[in-house]
């Protein structure tokens, strides 16, 4: 009998879903070196170039979102490329012969995690969020355990399938050996001034870029310094609207690669609440304002951020209210040392270290169970 690890890992669309996928990854190959990983994503989004930059192969499937409302034509369309991917992705399962699949949100799962279920291949979900995503929701009957980051998922899952492990996180920022002095210098920035790091994401956050063009006067004139990460997608656009404006307390750039050197040099956060990026400020203990995109299923971000609020690990501030409050709520707060260190008290405390440790033990054990 074979005993080579077989392992499929789906999902994908947001580096939410992608980035928890290759740290599940990597912990299954640091525990078991000779696996053989292969990772089945949807055709043109995120995952079918970062996996491979990751070191794993990846396959595509031509699935896609159904339009809203569902009662739109085209959703004929979507209905075909879904049947479509399923068979596609069988066809995958029986060449491969994976002893488990895992799927961790995102279109591509719902068709791969779907055809492991059909072909009796054991399944475990990871869900990220607070809010569960449809297709985990959709998957959770015929899986063997459901791996989550927040308390009271039993009202969307099987509570005997789940299991509470946290979010994995990108490695690299845990292994940040840099000190705070070190990190702000690297950024040509003052250690002994206050830092705020503003951060929308990779693509960024028009509600936080334009909180901040909005306070201009008000950043030049305060004893803090920011470090503003506009997204690749708003980059041209600020750079034309900052010409001519000297701030010499305000550096900004379209992209940080380095955010375990970033999040070192920061006193405050100011963040959209996906749910990766809050597991990697409670493992960081980084006091953080939170401002949920608007624009997600079920406003699950807003629903991320009350987990960490309730426990006074957090401030929020609604996405309506930021242009006007988002700024000043910064400067107050990162000057009150007192308030910083009770924020990172606290948020320390909703760490769940090794996540991608325990959930590829998880993963290793459905398939040994399988043999």
């Amino acid at each position: 009998m074979n005993s080579e690890l077989r392992v499929i890992i789906s999902g994908g669309g947001t580096g939410g879903h992608i980035f928890p996928a290759v740290s599940i990854a990597n912990a299954v190959k640091r525990l078991e070196p000779d696996a053989k990983i292969l990772f089945i994503g949807a055709e043109g989004r995120m995952e079918m170039q970062r996996v491979p930059a990751a070191g794993y192969e990846i396959k595509g499937l031509p699935i896609r979102g159904f339009l809203r409302p569902l009662w739109k034509p085209g959703n004929i369309g979507v209905a075909v490329d879904y049947l479509k991917s399923k068979m596609m992705a069988k066809k995958i399962l029986r060449q491969f012969k994976p002893q488990v699949a895992v799927g961790v949100g995102g279109y591509a799962s719902s068709a791969a995690l779907g055809a492991a279920n059909s072909l009796g291949i054991p399944t475990l979900l990871q869900e990220q969020n607070s809010y569960a995503g449809l297709a985990n929701k959709t998957l959770a009957s015929k899986a063997s355990k459901i791996c989550v980051a927040y308390e009271g998922m039993e009202r969307f899952f099987p509570a005997a399938k789940i299991m509470l492990t946290g979010n994995p996180v990108r490695q690299q920022l845990l292994e940040t050996t840099v000190s705070h002095d070190e990190a702000v210098r690297s950024f040509g920035l003052d250690p002994a001034k206050k830092l705020v790091l503003i951060v929308g994401g990779s693509l960024g956050a028009r509600t936080l870029n334009e909180s901040v063009l909005g306070h201009l006067d008000e950043i030049r004139n305060s004893r803090v310094q920011f470090l503003w990460q506009t997204g690749k997608y708003y980059s041209s656009e600020i750079s034309s609207r900052m010409k001519g404006k000297e701030m010499p307390n305000l550096v900004i750039t379209d992209f940080i690669s380095d955010m375990g050197t970033a999040y070192k040099a920061a006193d405050l956060v100011v963040s959209r609440a996906g749910a990766g990026s809050i597991s990697e400020f409670c493992l960081l203990g980084k006091p953080v304002i939170l401002v949920p995109s608007p624009n997600v299923a079920e406003d699950h971000q807003t629903k991320n951020a009350m987990a960490l609020v309730r426990k006074d690990a957090a401030l929020l501030v609604r996405d309506a209210d930021a242009p006007q409050s988002l700024l000043p709520l910064a400067v107050s707060t990162v000057a009150d040392a007192g308030r910083l260190k009770s924020l990172s008290d606290n948020i320390l405390t909703m760490a769940l270290p090794d996540s991608a440790d325990i959930i590829a033990r998880e993963v290793i054990k459905l398939a040994r169970q399988g043999k």
